[in-house]
């Protein structure tokens, strides 16, 4: 193959008349016309000058163009850089200079923005809007001869995605087209991908999960989107009957949940239901279960490894659980310290080795040499454990252990307690500065609406579940936590916010 992610997941729709995306305002688009956009797009790339390996960043709105644009980046052999299109000016800045990206393509407010204060200098910007217009759409040519896509192999950089940054300056993560690929085939043979398949799409597509789980999977296996904007109660209701699938973060099953439209007739012809992104609760799980009769799928992936392992499609699907490691992904679990094997049942570090797993960070080797172990395991930094069965729990990210008096703390123990407490909506467990302890367990609650639950109520039945020192010293309830845009509770901004609490 020539360019083999091209041709897996692209060249094989050319002449296709299938509809690729059901659009909310009931207009389609087959595969034959998202090809036909995908080249003329690529054409686009070839007479600005621009060559395989180029960093093509993308600041826009969810659209069915932000998609030909990623397929035009594989067939010129142009490295993809999505980004959040609620960055800031600023942020923007920074991830464009630091990947040296060539082209920004981004809507005309922020185009405007940048080049009055003159801040457009080292790279080209074209503009595109959700409506496909804009300086590109003016510049494409409708009638061209169809290209061969750019020779590149399997090793060669498809993708840059830059982590979060929570923890200091965001990583870009180098992801290579055996990268994709190979977690694309993985996928759709075990979730039993098939042509006939409807994928309900309301996830961000800047991020791993809507872009390269969702829709490489969809590509892969000729299947179907309905492609939304964003997440819509109603919009959502109106496709179940016509739906197969709904690949979604634990917010959208709560949000869901919520509201009682929903039954099991109405997901009847729902197959499979994913979570991941974010942990979800097993009360969430379980009820939905209760409410539909059909559970939940977990998985577990990162920015860096794409999806690591999974419940069964066939098979016990345990809540609070992520299931098994995907075919032909390790996964072993390894003290936090000393980097030894530790024995099944023992919480320790995750660490992951397989065609999936990235080729290390955009302009930082030393960061890349100290993420992998000496026979090549990535350091996740995530801590979990397996369990008799063999099944994958995560416990919470290595940064947040608490350490109080010596004694090692698994916040999400302690948040799973909590959240079994009956008017408990969700919580959130952090280490924060204290005197005599070192570090002081602190757990910030958002109620049920109208729900009366004191702090002493929680104390008595916390105490009677978890060893003293693992239960907090105070509770503090609010109306809402901290999120990003996948649901996942942003811990850093809350031990910021309570870092002084105990003194």
């Amino acid at each position: 193959m020539t360019n083999p992610l091209y041709e897996e997941l692209f060249e094989k729709h050319r002449f296709s008349e299938k509809n690729f995306l059901f659009l909310k305002n009931k207009e389609t688009i087959s595969y034959k016309d998202y090809i036909t956009s995908v080249e003329r797009i690529s054409f686009f790339f070839k007479k600005l000058g621009l060559f395989p390996g180029d960093r093509v960043a993308l600041k826009l709105k969810k659209s069915p163009i932000f998609l030909s644009i990623y397929g035009a980046c594989v067939h010129r052999g142009l490295i993809f850089l999505p980004l959040n299109d609620g960055y800031t000016n600023d942020e923007l800045l920074y991830y464009l200079r630091d990947s040296e990206s060539k082209l920004l393509i981004t809507d005309k407010e922020t185009s405007s923005e940048l080049k009055s204060k003159k801040l457009d200098q080292g790279f080209i910007i074209e503009t595109i809007e959700k409506d496909s217009f804009g300086s590109i759409s003016k510049k494409l040519i409708k009638n061209i001869s169809s290209e061969k896509p750019v020779s590149r192999n399997l090793n060669d950089i498809a993708a840059i995605l830059y982590t979060s940054g929570t923890t200091g300056r965001s990583k870009g993560a180098m992801i290579s087209q055996e990268n994709l690929l190979s977690n694309a085939q993985t996928l759709t043979e075990y979730w039993h991908f098939n042509s006939e398949d409807n994928l309900i799409h309301a996830l961000p597509i800047y991020h791993t999960h809507g872009l390269f789980v969702a829709t490489n999977v969809i590509l892969l296996s000729s299947a179907s989107m309905f492609f939304l904007e964003k997440f819509e109660l109603e919009t959502i209701f109106n496709y179940f009957p016509y739906s197969t699938v709904l690949m979604g973060v634990p917010t959208f099953y709560i949000r869901l949940l919520d509201s009682k439209k929903l039954t099991k007739k109405i997901v009847k012809n729902v197959r499979l239901f994913i979570s991941g992104s974010a942990p979800l609760t097993k009360e969430i799980n379980d009820y939905f279960f209760d409410i539909t009769g059909k559970r939940i799928l977990e998985r577990y992936g990162m920015t860096e490894t794409n999806m690591i392992s999974s419940n069964p499609y066939k098979g016990n699907r345990i809540s609070g659980t992520v299931g098994y490691p995907l075919p032909g992904i390790k996964v072993r679990i390894t003290h936090q310290d000393t980097g030894r094997l530790i024995e099944k049942g023992k919480i320790g570090e995750i660490q992951v080795k397989g065609k999936n797993v990235f080729c290390g960070y955009w302009g930082m080797p030393d960061k890349t040499a100290n993420s992998f172990t000496v026979d090549n395991y990535f350091k996740t930094d995530d801590l979990g454990r397996f369990n008799k069965s063999g099944y994958l729990e995560i416990v919470g990210r290595l940064k947040d252990l608490i350490i109080s008096g010596g004694f090692n703390i698994y916040p999400k123990e302690v948040e799973d307690v909590v959240n079994s407490i009956k008017g408990i909506k969700e919580n959130a467990v952090i280490g924060v500065s204290h005197k005599d302890l070192g570090e002081s367990v602190l757990c910030i609650i958002v109620k049920e609406h109208k729900v009366l639950i004191d702090s002493n109520l929680i104390s008595e039945i916390l105490r009677n579940k978890l060893a003293k020192y693992k239960c907090p010293k105070a509770f503090i309830f609010k109306n809402s936590l901290p999120k990003n845009n996948l649901g996942k509770i942003l811990k850093n901004q809350l031990r910021e916010e309570y870092k002084d609490y105990f003194k």
